[in-house]
């Protein structure tokens, strides 16, 4: 697990026509599953597979979600919450959950430590 950096991923999302949209999504899918640790866990093929399955049906379910496992994670850390489930939600339905993804890649970088 690494940190992103953000405007790379928009911009390698945007040069490939959203195809590296696809894998930024499994990826911080990936992520969040490591760093929340739930029980049931999704790994990022199966939530590009479903997205892409239920024509992004399933992405806003997955929003939301990752709104409540970022919570998780940042409270496992001891940093505050951000309580933005419903953000995400909204960004997805609004068709700018690439803007919830930014916002998501920026929280799993704040939980990752520089490396030396």
């Amino acid at each position: 697990m690494k940190k992103r950096n953000v405007a790379l991923c928009v911009i390698f999302t945007i040069i490939t026509f959203g195809i590296y949209g696809f894998y930024w999504l499994a990826q911080i899918n990936n992520c969040v599953n490591e760093l929340a640790d739930p029980p049931k866990k999704t790994s990022g093929l199966v939530v590009v597979l479903l997205t892409i399955v239920t024509v992004g049906i399933y992405g806003f379910l997955w929003a939301y979600r990752m709104g409540g496992l970022l919570d998780a994670a940042l409270a496992k850390r001891s940093m505050p919450t951000q309580n933005r489930s419903v953000v995400y939600l909204i960004l997805a339905v609004l068709q700018l959950g690439f803007v919830g993804w930014i916002l998501m890649q920026n929280t799993i970088n704040s939980m990752i430590p520089d490396e030396v």
